[in-house]
């Protein structure tokens, strides 16, 4: 590691006082004037040397805190050519400095351990010993952080936890089970950076399921557990457990916590009940930014468009002024209620008035505006004009359009923007064949189903799910590996048949 030289004395050291070398015989309390001299100077010089370390580790904390990792290192440097000793707070310090900007911390943090590990710190002072793990696992070498962890003389809660997080942030969630099990008392802290792990890493089911072992365990949750446990609820759509979950909040210390309603509000509205979304927003004692935003994406996403535009206005009257995210609403509002000329202005006022630089999301509004129109071809120029590459959310938007018009030849031309995006993508291409399968042009069809042979690209079964009792059943179609399979297939045939009797026709009869 390079480090950065050595110029000037960052801050003004105290200046150092002369010491009296004769005390007054009647201020002498020791029957030994010298020894009480000698001990007099010991104790000024100690104090003095720990005011030192105070003001260079508190200049160090500044650099850090605002991002300057190199000056602080560089700060570091001067304090020890300077003569004084750092203490546990200045290597946590530069630790945390590392973890908080984990690009910059291989360049400084291997020689700063190296350091307080000649100094023992590593492993006889836990903040330290913490500190290190969570800059090594922050910066992706998590295997140095269990190496840290393991030579700890002494573990806190914290430690712990620490490290269970910086296994789950970097997605070895076997070990990170491992260690949780091995700790020896699991506090709120411990269960919430699991399940807020599987969160993160998208898997919700598990999430869920230790949060139930964690009210089993009798381990009170947190605020910071119930909003990583709402977001689970409303990825899976499990609304009975999103209502269990609100019904426990009201009766927590935490209820109006601003940050748990604005995830009620998400939750609800992704489940499709804006009605309690809207109950949830009106009983919140303080709204910020985010409380109308997730109002106004929830409006626009269940078809409420006129409400979105409604709650964007009101919201600018209430003094809060719209970002990117409200734009997307009000965008999004639009386009579901085919309000092309409306949403071109929205578009319009947020970059020339509200100086909001377009992102792909706010594109993808545009293009959605223009295809649910039929403006396929405006679509495409603003697809080709953007200011970066379109994802496959923004040409998948378009290409579902051109299957609802028909217009093969747009298609075609999308798939090669896909194709060069992600070719392994098979949406996209079952989408095609079913362009030109309802053409007629099966030839066209068959070359799409040869070339996805020949990617060795196969169609992903697409799934239905249904909540039973706060449980999420999933179902595959022939599927039969439910354990209730037998009843659901004798109940479908029952339904199929009174269906019959009441003169229901199947689709593909007709076709036939």
């Amino acid at each position: 590691m390079i480090l950065p030289a050595c110029t000037a004395t960052p801050i003004q050291l105290p200046k150092q006082h002369p010491l009296t070398t004769t005390p007054h015989p009647s201020q002498s309390t020791s029957p030994n004037p010298k020894h009480d001299k000698k001990h007099s100077v010991s104790l000024k010089n100690r104090n003095e040397h720990m005011d030192q370390t105070v003001l260079w580790t508190s200049s160090i904390s500044q650099r850090c805190r605002s991002g300057q990792l190199s000056q602080a290192v560089s700060q570091f440097i001067q304090m020890r050519q300077a003569g004084v000793e750092p203490n546990h707070i200045t290597f946590v310090t530069l630790f945390s400095g590392c973890a908080h900007f984990p690009a910059k911390a291989p360049l400084f943090g291997a020689s700063l351990h190296a350091y307080a590990s000649k100094l023992g710190l590593d492993r006889t002072n836990v903040m330290v010993g913490t500190a290190l793990v969570d800059m090594y696992a922050k910066s992706g070498r998590v295997e140095l952080a269990r190496l840290v962890f393991g030579g700890m003389e002494v573990k806190n809660s914290m430690s712990w936890n620490t490290m269970i997080d910086g296994y789950m942030r970097n997605g070895n969630v076997r070990d990170a089970v491992e260690v949780f099990d091995e700790m020896p008392e699991r506090d709120a802290v411990s269960w919430t950076a699991l399940i807020g792990g599987f969160v993160k890493r998208r898997r919700f089911e598990q999430a869920l399921e230790w949060f139930r072992e964690m009210q089993v365990s009798g381990v009170e949750p947190d605020y910071v557990t119930i909003i990583a446990v709402i977001a689970a609820c409303a990825d899976l759509g499990t609304l009975g457990l999103g209502f269990w979950i609100n019904r426990f909040v009201m009766k927590q210390d935490f209820r109006h916590n601003i940050r748990i309603s604005n995830s009620l509000i998400d939750m609800y509205s992704r489940c499709g009940c804006i009605d309690f979304a809207r109950q949830v927003f009106d009983n919140m004692p303080d709204r910020t930014l985010v409380s109308w935003n997730s109002m106004i994406v929830g409006f626009a996403v269940n078809g409420h468009a006129e409400e979105a535009l409604v709650f964007f206005n009101l919201m600018q009257k209430e003094g809060f002024k719209p970002d990117g995210v409200s734009f997307t609403g009000a965008l999004t509002a639009c386009s579901h209620a085919g309000l092309v000329d409306e949403g071109l202005r929205f578009f319009d006022n947020m970059k020339r008035i509200h100086k909001i630089t377009p992102r792909i999301e706010h594109y993808g509004c545009i293009v959605d505006l223009y295809s649910r129109a039929g403006r396929l071809e405006d679509a495409l120029n603003v697809i080709e004009n953007m200011a970066m590459k379109p994802n496959e959310v923004v040409l998948g938007s378009l290409l579902a359009a051109c299957r609802t018009s028909g217009n093969i030849n747009l298609a075609e031309r999308l798939m090669k923007y896909l194709f060069e995006l992600d070719p392994g993508v098979d949406s996209n291409y079952v989408l095609l064949a079913n362009i030109y399968a309802a053409d007629g042009r099966w030839d066209g069809a068959n070359k799409v189903r040869k070339t996805m042979k020949d990617l060795g690209i196969q169609k992903v079964p697409g799934f239905s799910s249904v909540e039973i009792d706060c449980d999420i059943h999933e179902f595959v179609a022939g599927d039969k590996s439910h354990v209730d399979a037998e009843y659901i297939y004798s109940t479908l045939e029952l339904l199929s048949f009174e269906l019959k009797l009441c003169g229901y026709v199947p689709e593909h009869i007709i076709r036939e």
